[in-house]
Formats: C-alpha cells, sequence, structure tokens
C-alpha cells in the first residue's frame, strides 16, 4: 500500500485583497496553506481617505484576518513582518521564524514613492494604513482646533490650508472630502473661525487630473472639485515640502497639513526575488503570474507588471490584485491534484470610478460614462458590494446616509501623538509640557531597587 504524498505546501505573503483571493480560491484544495502578514487586518483601502477625512471609523473598513478563515481549515495565519527569501531553499525568513513551501504567492503590495526624496514622507504622509488615515485625521483636526485660538492672522490663514499632493482617484476623493468637512459639518461648531474658508489645494503635476479616466471625465471632476471650492492646480510639479508648506517652483503655498497620493512604489520584498522589475519597482512576472526562473514563486497585486490583451499595463487596483489572487489560487489548486493548468491569465478591466464629493462622482464602465448623483449612487453601491461581511456593510451603509441627511461626520476623534519630525499641529502646550516632563524626570534621583517580601504560605484549603 502506497503512502499518500504530503499536502503541497502554499505560504500567501500579505493579506490584502490579492493575498485574500488566492487563499479563498485554496480553501477547498488538499493543501496546507499560510497566510502571513504583519498587520492583523485585512483593509478595505479604497475607503481609506473617508477614516483620513473622520467619515469612517477604522473598524468600519478592517477585518481581523483570523475572522475572515475561522472556518477555512486548511489555513493557518501568522503574524510576522517577513525579514527574507531562501528561494533555493524554498524557505521563508520572518526573524527567527522559517516557513518553508513547496508554492510561494508574494502579494505585499506596495508603498508611497517620493520619487527619490523620502525626507518628505515625516510632513506629507501618504494612505496606505490605517495608522496613515488617523495621523492624517489628527492634522486635520487639530488644525481647525488650533487656528481656533490662534492670534496670529497670517499662522490663521496657513493653519486652514491643505494641500494634496496627486490628482488620481486618491488625491482627487480626498480633496473633495477635505473641503466638505471644512464647509458642510463644521460651520457652527466654532466661534471664532469659519471653517467654510479653509483652503484645499489639489496639485497635479500632470496636464490633468484622473489621467487614467476619459479625458471628458477628468473634466467633468475638475469642475465638480472647483463647484465645491477646491483649488485645482494642474502642470505643477512640487519641489520641496517642509512643515510650513510647499514650494511649486517660484511659488509657496503656506499649508499646515500636507497629504501625499502622487505616486507608489511596489514593496522591496521585490528586490529579494532578484528578476527584472519595472521603474516602479513591481517585478515583471510570466502569463502564468510566475517568477521567471521560478515556477513555483508567484507575484500578484500591486507587485505584479502585467500586461492586458491589448498590451496595456494592468492597473494597481482592488479589482486587478482579486482577479490576480483568484487565478493562482485555481493554478495552485489543480496542480495540488494533477490537474490541468487554467490558461494564461487574461485581466477583465470592470471600469474606473471616483467620488468627487457628496452626490457627485465620475464612473467609466464598459464605455458607459455616468457623472453627478448617478455616478455617486452606483460608486457607493460598487463600494459596499466589495466590503467583507454583512455588519460592514449595514454600518458603512447607514454612515453614509446619516452623514448625506445630517451632513454630519461621527468619526471625528483626535487621539495619537504627533511622529517625530512631523508638521501636525500640536496642542496648546502640548510639546512644553513634555519638555517639562523630561527636565523633570532628568532631575529626578533614580529610585533605588527594592526588595520584594518573601511570599506567605498558604495552607491547604485555606
Amino acid at each position: 500500500m502506497t503512502e499518500a504524498a504530503p499536502p503541497l505546501r502554499i505560504v500567501i505573503l500579505g493579506a490584502g485583497f490579492g493575498g485574500l483571493e488566492a487563499a479563498r480560491a485554496l480553501a477547498h484544495a488538499p493543501v496546507e496553506v499560510t497566510l502571513v502578514d504583519r498587520h492583523n487586518h485585512h483593509l478595505f483601502q479604497p475607503l481609506l481617505y473617508q477614516v483620513a477625512t473622520a467619515a469612517l471609523s477604522p473598524g468600519d473598513i478592517a477585518w481581523p484576518v483570523r475572522s475572515i478563515f475561522r472556518r477555512q481549515r486548511n489555513l493557518r495565519v501568522v503574524m510576522a513582518e517577513v525579514t527574507g527569501l531562501d528561494l533555493a531553499a524554498r524557505c521563508v525568513r520572518a526573524g527567527e521564524l522559517d516557513l518553508p513551501y513547496d508554492a510561494l504567492v508574494v502579494a505585499t503590495g506596495a508603498t508611497h514613492s517620493y520619487f527619490g526624496r523620502d525626507d518628505w514622507a515625516p510632513v506629507a504622509p501618504g494612505l496606505k494604513a490605517i495608522e496613515d488615515a488617523t495621523d492624517i485625521r489628527r492634522r486635520l483636526l487639530l488644525a481647525f482646533e488650533r487656528a481656533e485660538i490662534t492670534a496670529d492672522a497670517e499662522e490663521r490663514r496657513r493653519l486652514l490650508t491643505f494641500v494634496v499632493v496627486g490628482g488620481g482617484p486618491t488625491g482627487v476623493e480626498l480633496a473633495g472630502a477635505m473641503v466638505e468637512l471644512a464647509r458642510h459639518a463644521m460651520p457652527r461648531e466654532f466661534r471664532r473661525i469659519d471653517p467654510a474658508q479653509a483652503r484645499v489645494v489639489l496639485i497635479e503635476a500632470g496636464p490633468r487630473i484622473l489621467p487614467t479616466f476619459p479625458e471628458e471625465l477628468g473634466e467633468v471632476a475638475r469642475r465638480s472639485l472647483e463647484r465645491m471650492g477646491v483649488q485645482v492646480l494642474t502642470g505643477t510639479r512640487v519641489t520641496d515640502c517642509t512643515p510650513t508648506g510647499v514650494q511649486c517652483g517660484e511659488e509657496r503655498i503656506a499649508a499646515s497639513t500636507i497629504v501625499w497620493a502622487a505616486g507608489v512604489v511596489a514593496s522591496p520584498v521585490g528586490g529579494w526575488l532578484g528578476t527584472e522589475r519595472d521603474r516602479a519597482g513591481r517585478v515583471r512576472v510570466g502569463p502564468d503570474l510566475a517568477v521567471p526562473g521560478h515556477a513555483e514563486v508567484f507575484a500578484v497585486g500591486d507587485l505584479a507588471a502585467v500586461t492586458d490583451a491589448k498590451g496595456r499595463p494592468v492597473p494597481g487596483n482592488a479589482p486587478a490584485a482579486k482577479q490576480m489572487g483568484r487565478y493562482v489560487g485555481r493554478l495552485l489548486a489543480a496542480r495540488a491534484v494533477g490537474q490541468a493548468p487554467p490558461p494564461p491569465f487574461a485581466y477583465r478591466h470592470h471600469g474606473d470610478l471616483a467620488t468627487i464629493g457628496r452626490r457627485s462622482a465620475v464612473v467609466s464602465l464598459d464605455g458607459m460614462r455616468l457623472t453627478g448623483l448617478i455616478g455617486w449612487l452606483f460608486w457607493g453601491v460598487a463600494h459596499v458590494w466589495y466590503l467583507i461581511g454583512f455588519r460592514s456593510r449595514v454600518v458603512v451603509s447607514f454612515e453614509w446616509l446619516w452623514s448625506y441627511l445630517t451632513f454630519q461626520r461621527g468619526a471625528r476623534l483626535i487621539t495619537g501623538r504627533e511622529p517625530a519630525g512631523g508638521n501636525a499641529t500640536p496642542m496648546p502646550g502640548e510639546r512644553q509640557a513634555a519638555a517639562l516632563g523630561t527636565r523633570v524626570a532628568e532631575r529626578l534621583p533614580a529610585a533605588a531597587p527594592r526588595e520584594l517580601p518573601a511570599p506567605r504560605r498558604v495552607a491547604a484549603g485555606g
């Protein structure tokens, strides 16, 4: 009697859209799946800007990974930071933890790209994680609080100026949400300032915003933003970011809050694969999304450089990552039972969507163009549909309905501390109190170690 072959060991790096879909596609395969991520949650990034602008709470758009896969018995979750790959030994290293594999799916996504100026990061945070969103929310809300109490008119103008760098979907959605927060959610709540006078500036280096959308929709978005009160600057390149504002050639814009939405670069894990990458650091993969020279290693999502049937680059968005992850999962499931692999990966473009603000969005879908209220309703239904779990769909729908009817933002909490080197506006006295605490601590004598008393013996049953 022959002994059954051990199940295929599959390691998936990243619990984003690509990693999640790959793991789900393996649910019924005779394999052992290990899903590794440095966070314990999956994040719905398309709505992250709404956390940054206080429309939603982090818990509305993030879910514990263990909860998502609690019923998938062939999968285990490992919360760890990957520190290296040994492709020859087929092993993932995460500190002192070694994870051997027969097949590896790398879905580690992308991060902010400052085009060689990483020193701008502390003053111009990007938007990729919950921590980024809550940091930006803190900066936004504290700027209004500080403007309320300052006596300097010029400083007040700077505090109430917000700059978004990058005119893609994230930048457009952020700028629209910022101006709505200022003009609709807070006008009656302050006594010395008028939040509606806040200045929101959207800066795009290219000739138009939403460059991946049809040109007419980009123009619709521009006009909508300008009607809302956003100042749109196209053909304008940022040459410097400082704690007090941005420099655009000869022009300087004094601002308290700068948000970076101008570009992304693939995760550095791609560099560990030792194969060709494009200018954005994405790994060039084969027709089956395998890494050249390693048929057992696959790259999906924002990490993979893939072209569609017409030779155009596949966009780095959630639908593309989900399609890639699902494809690789099915390929590995077929491999595990000795079946023929599926045909080469073919990306299906489902359209482009971007919301501009209240009752306004642009949608490009299979030749169909939607704008205004109809586009906004379609955008909302599409995003709610992709949320994980019935509860999240109900909560987000209710929050949007409440915001629509009352103009309120229910997640306006100021939490956390200013990151080192950042330009977040501090609370009055915050820095002085911290400095005073440090000086006091330095002057206090070191406390002598105390001996703990010997434990008392307790009679059994006493």
